[in-house]
Parts: structure tokens; C-alpha cells; sequence
């Protein structure tokens, strides 16, 4: 069953600003009569601010005035179709613990098969410093003789498509003409296109 968002501050508008039953109130929001009636009592949720159902769509006002006429009525929520999703967010991308010892053999990987690609977007890629992504270049970085490329799409740093839109946005500026998408021997697919 679907609840309303921020139950208790719904309830306490609701509590508030409708002449609804609390078994209505409770059904509608998912908690217990008793703690309707609590709100009501101002013993429960002292301080919450009620939250309007009406104004964010998650009721219609016809709808509770119909329940105040019927108190055997219940009141039905509104369920958007809208998948609501977050877009990405600007700025440091979190890599887990478990996944930064591998930045460095992907900065090496990507500086081997794709130098074309500027140092600020191999940072947004990635997740990395420009300090170190100049280290592993002038091989100074302090664990260079255990770096090893690897793919970072592989290691899951990055996705294929972010790698590829990357590489299509840097071979314009650097005057080469765009490529067709190169298969890496990580892949399985070389030994098909060597015969």
C-alpha cells in the first residue's frame, strides 16, 4: 500500500484542517487511530509542521470533502506515473574504498589508449586529481612499479558510455576524425577480427 509523503506531518495537517475521523486519518497515512488521536491531543509530533496533501498532489481536495460527508469513506492517495529520478550530481564523484587502488591502473589505462583525452575530463571520468593523473604520465607516482592498465569500464569506475562520450567529445578538439569504436583485447572479441 502506497502512504502519502512525510506521513506524521500529513496527519497533522490533515488533523488540522479536515473534520476526517482519525480511523480515517490513520488508514490514510498508515499509522494507528491512537496516535491520530495523540496528534489531535498534542501529545505526538509536538513541533512537526503539518504538511499540506493537497498542495503536493497527493490528494484532491474533492476527495477529502467527500470522506468528511462519508465517514465510512477512505480516503485514496494519488499515484503519480511520474518516475521522479536525480540527475547527476556536479562536482567530486564518490569512488567506494573498496575501489580506489584501482584509479591508478585505469588513469594508466586511459593514458595509454586515449591520450587524446584532456586532463579535467579524465578527472570527471574517473573521479581523480590532476596531481595524480600527472604523476602516473611522469610515472612519479608512489606506487608505480605495481601499476598495471586496466580498463576502467571493467573495474567500475566508469560506464562505456560515459568512456566513449568522453573520447567523441576530445577527437573534435584535437583535429582527428571521429573513429569507429575500437574493441579492446579485454573484450573477447580480437581474436574474431584477427581472423
Amino acid at each position: 500500500m502506497s502512504l502519502p509523503l512525510m506521513p506524521k506531518a500529513t496527519a497533522v495537517w490533515l488533523v488540522e484542517n479536515t473534520a476526517l475521523s482519525f480511523e480515517q486519518i490513520a488508514d490514510f497515512c498508515g499509522l494507528h487511530s491512537l496516535e491520530i488521536q495523540a496528534i489531535a491531543d498534542g501529545e505526538v509530533a509536538v513541533g512537526i509542521t503539518g504538511l499540506d496533501p493537497v498542495a503536493n498532489s497527493q490528494v484532491t481536495a474533492a476527495e477529502i470533502t467527500r470522506c468528511e460527508a462519508d465517514p465510512d469513506g477512505r480516503l485514496k492517495l494519488i499515484v503519480s506515473d511520474f518516475h521522479s529520478t536525480r540527475d547527476k550530481q556536479k562536482g567530486a564523484r564518490y569512488t567506494p574504498v573498496s575501489k580506489r587502488q584501482d584509479r591508478p591502473d585505469a588513469l594508466a589505462w586511459i593514458l595509454k589508449h586515449h591520450p587524446d583525452l584532456s586532463d579535467a575530463q579524465i578527472c570527471k571520468l574517473i573521479g581523480t586529481t590532476k596531481p595524480t593523473i600527472q604523476a602516473i604520465r611522469e610515472k612519479t607516482h608512489w606506487n608505480t612499479t605495481n601499476i598495471k592498465p586496466r580498463n576502467p569500464v571493467t573495474l567500475g569506475l566508469c560506464t562505456e558510455a560515459d568512456l566513449e562520450k568522453a573520447v567523441a567529445l576530445a577527437r573534435p578538439r584535437s583535429g582527428q576524425a571521429p573513429a569507429t569504436p575500437v574493441i579492446y583485447p579485454d573484450d573477447g572479441e580480437e581474436s574474431a577480427n584477427e581472423q
